[in-house]
């Protein structure tokens, strides 16, 4: 039914465009802005509001609300919103819904808006693009890494490799994905990338679950969870930040949850795989809703909300787009929490070669498809070849 929800509104997504104008009323008179996110973590919150109260002293007639949506039903929440009728002004998209997002027509090109677009790196806006024009900025492009608890993994396996540190996680409290959970399976590409194995071709119209590498990639993933224990079963979790797992592969917006931590801890780069070392991004954008109330008033506190001074700030959860941003030193005074080297290796070098998390256009359907079909996997006994083969099966037709 969600995914039969988001796929509605994603199909207006482009009619709602297609009738032409903004939506939106006349900006005279005290507005009120409502920016959807996917986070209400304590200290996110602190910054939003910092930066929205920074930008009222200038605009006193503009009040900006940040509506915090549950990420597992981020995207459905506001497509259907717009396709009722209640569009946020600005929204959060997910890496996975760019796609549809951009092509679809329901963004306010941003060409213009962002202050010194020009010094957005390439890599971090390729995939919020349309026709050479900026559609939505990508304040987040965050390479995946491992928190390590070094009280219970008294030392760094070397050299540093999939199989390494699964061992060590075996010998332990386990490595956790976080995320995944069995029903976000595109977070799984922080270790099939390793293996070379991609979800669907570059072009996106062929199947790739059933091809050597990504057969190799989860028969290593099933061994990992159902022989070594190296990771947690279906219905069992986790949590590193509570202490209750050993590693966890996450994004450094997460170093926040380790302010107080009863351990120690580092973060090191994900694990090489068969074909080498490599870097996962997850990204997130932020786009203005034609049909939102206040487009014109949406796009002004945008341009205010991704400047260069509030990037930096930013960038102690979200790592900026901006080159100039992307130094030691400017990472280092936004997360206090970690080492220079842990932001060059992990941070800084992920961008420079990482590749995108899969995503894909009608991706509610794709990865609803993928989802199910995967299921079977989760299983001690599964026929891992067998069932890759049935997610290539159910998935092709829709590519």
């Amino acid at each position: 039914m969600k995914v039969r929800a988001t796929l509605a509104a994603l199909t207006l997504l482009a009619g709602l465009a297609a009738c032409g104008g903004g939506g939106g009323e006349a900006d005279d008179g005290p507005i009120t802005l409502r920016m959807t996110t996917w986070s209400n973590n304590e200290a996110h919150v602190k910054l939003f509001n910092e930066i929205a109260a920074a930008y009222q002293q200038t605009h006193p007639d503009v009040t900006v609300r940040f509506d915090a949506l549950p990420f597992d039903n981020y995207t459905t929440t506001v497509t259907t919103q717009i396709a009722g009728g209640n569009p946020p002004d600005l929204a959060w998209i997910l890496e996975n819904s760019a796609p549809d997002f951009v092509s679809s027509g329901a963004l306010e090109p941003l060409d213009g808006t962002i202050e010194n677009e020009p010094e957005l790196t390439e890599a971090a806006t390729t995939l919020w693009r349309q026709d050479g024009k900026l559609i939505a900025y990508p304040f987040s492009t965050s390479p995946f890494g491992v928190f390590v608890n070094i009280d219970l993994v008294k030392t760094i396996p070397q050299p540093w490799t999939w199989e390494n540190a699964m061992a060590a996680a075996a010998a332990s409290k386990g490595l956790v994905i976080r995320d995944f959970d069995y029903k976000s399976w595109d977070n799984l590409a922080t270790v099939f990338q390793g293996w070379g194995a991609e979800a669907w071709s570059a072009d996106g119209k062929t199947c790739g679950f059933d091809q050597p590498a990504m057969v190799d990639a989860m028969t290593f993933i099933h061994k990992s969870i159902f022989t070594d224990k190296a990771m947690p079963g279906p219905g069992t979790s986790a949590d590193f930040f509570a202490g209750e797992a050993a590693m966890t592969v996450t994004q450094i917006s997460r170093a926040s949850l380790l302010k107080d931590a009863t351990f120690r801890w580092t973060l090191v780069p994900l694990p090489a795989g068969p074909k080498g070392e490599y870097s996962v991004i997850g990204q997130g954008g932020v786009g203005v809703l034609k049909k939102g109330k206040h487009a014109d008033a949406a796009k002004d506190f945008l341009a205010f909300f991704t400047n260069t001074a509030n990037s930096a700030k930013l960038a102690q959860f979200f790592p900026p787009p901006r080159k100039s941003q992307l130094t030691t030193d400017t990472l280092a005074k936004a997360n206090p929490l970690l080492k220079p080297e842990q932001l060059r290796d992990v941070v800084i070098n992920g961008i420079e070669t990482g590749v995108v998390k899969p995503s894909h256009t009608r991706n509610a359907e794709i990865s609803q498809t993928v989802r199910s079909a995967l299921d079977p996997l989760w299983k001690p006994d599964a026929d891992v070849p067998a069932v890759l083969n049935q997610v290539c099966t159910a998935v092709q037709p829709l590519l």
